[in-house]
């Protein structure tokens, strides 16, 4: 099938255009088409933008082992709402993905119910360094340097070092420092309020783990990439990366900061925990100078039940794959930053990172993953209009300015002005780990 999207202002690699972009079967078939370019549906985008779809590179799904939260398949519905068309997957399900029997049933999985593309990355164990160094069509390995689920704290530095030293794919982490967290949560008797949780996972614990990890990235010259970044004291060994080293920021440690426990309670409670108003303003400040390359969510979702628990017992984490894109789109409404920007970090940047083969650019012979945005529609975020099987946003009645409002999956129209073709599957992502990554040529 042949799509014509028509008059749209298109984000190309060289910038903003008016131009017309033709879908065949499920790739970029021509950018630039003449207005009578024959085609089985023709879509006039006069006054939207067409972007590359979104690839978020850290999701936590939940299947399987937790599906009463997410699934891949709800998970995904909301991806294809919120302009996402691949996701990236972290292990911590149970049984954890920490061999490649496990990777194959999460890929098995995928294929028969999510509605985007997706990529499951394989996690680091103590003592599985040999699957590591084995592991095929994953964009990457996934280390907790702090708790996790199962078997995947890995926090000594003999089996940090084997990680680093003898594997080859690049490695994401978790950087939160777990004898930290232990002795702040000790010296408070464990915390009692939701506050509480940044004074446990506190800016040292951030700082400290970063700073060991990014010390072995460059001793070994071994690709790393920085996850949800926090803290501002992150940034300085994040910056002085000597070419291989990456970060990220998520949307709650760009908008939230500890003055909302107030406000939201545990809603805001994450892993690692919100920093200050002055963090987040240093997150902004690296992502425009290009300190941090990408924004993906963390999107980990529980129910309002178990989020509603006291203090410790309630769980960390918040959905947000839905949300995300409205809510950057809303920064560029507000002058904040631009759409070409945006772009950059939720598109092309995460391919980049992962080596992600014929996505994140509107390029002639990649991938037909396109949204088209609506920078000024104003919608407010609803608990009740949420996909994702949780239910709820912490940017419940928040109204934001820019949002999705058509998404193609490999040319398939996944999502059209609120609906969602249940039926449409995406495919498994592939990568090319030898092309160099975020330094290759452009």
């Amino acid at each position: 099938m042949k799509t014509l999207i028509k008059n749209a202002v298109c984000v190309l690699p060289e910038g903003a255009q008016k131009t017309n972009v033709l879908i065949d079967g499920g790739v970029i078939a021509s950018v630039g088409a003449p207005d009578s370019t024959q085609a089985d549906a023709v879509v006039d985008a006069e006054g939207l933008h067409l972007l590359p779809g979104a690839i978020d590179d850290q999701v936590h799904f939940r299947e399987p082992g937790l599906t009463h939260k997410e699934d891949l398949h709800t998970g995904s519905l909301g991806c294809a709402k919120g302009g996402i068309t691949t996701f990236l997957e972290m292990p911590n399900t149970i049984p954890n993905a920490i061999n490649r029997e496990r990777i194959a049933e999460k890929l098995a999985l995928g294929a028969a119910k999510s509605v985007v593309n997706y990529g499951f990355y394989i996690g680091a164990t103590p003592d599985n360094v040999e699957e590591l160094a084995a592991a095929e069509g994953v964009p990457g390995i996934k280390i907790f340097i702090g708790s996790s689920t199962g078997d995947l704290l890995v926090d000594g530095q003999e089996a940090l070092e084997r990680i680093f030293a003898e594997t080859t794919l690049p490695i994401c982490a978790h950087c939160e420092d777990e004898t930290t967290v232990r002795a702040n949560a000790a010296k408070i008797n464990g915390g009692h309020e939701y506050a509480d949780h940044s004074k446990i996972r506190d800016h040292a614990a951030a700082i400290y783990a970063t700073k060991r990890a990014t010390n072995l990235s460059r001793k070994y010259k071994h690709r790393f990439h920085v996850l949800h970044v926090s803290a501002a004291g992150e940034l300085p060994y994040i910056a002085d990366h000597a070419g291989v080293v990456t970060a990220e920021v998520c949307p709650h440690h760009l908008f939230f900061n500890t003055d909302d426990y107030a406000r939201l309670g545990s809603l805001v409670q994450m892993n690692p925990a919100v920093k200050t108003a002055e963090d987040n303003a240093a997150m902004w400040k690296a992502l425009l100078d290009g300190t941090i390359q990408v924004v993906a969510t963390d999107h980990a979702p529980h129910t309002l039940e178990e989020k509603q628990q006291p203090y410790p017992k309630s769980p960390s984490g918040l959905p947000a794959v839905e949300n995300v894109m409205a809510l950057m789109l809303n920064q560029v409404h507000l002058g904040l930053c631009t759409i070409d920007q945006v772009v950059h970090w939720m598109c092309d940047a995460p391919a980049r990172v992962w080596d992600i083969v014929n996505k994140g650019r509107i390029v002639e012979g990649y991938d037909a993953d396109l949204v088209l945005v609506d920078l000024n529609k104003k919608a407010m975020i609803r608990d009740s209009e949420q996909v994702t099987k949780c239910g709820w946003s912490p940017w419940h009645g928040v109204e934001l300015t820019g949002w999705p409002v058509r998404t193609w999956v490999l040319g398939q129209e996944v999502f059209r002005d609120g609906q969602i073709d249940a039926s449409i599957r995406g495919q498994a992502a592939q990568y090319d780990h030898a092309r160099g990554g975020y330094w290759a040529t452009a």
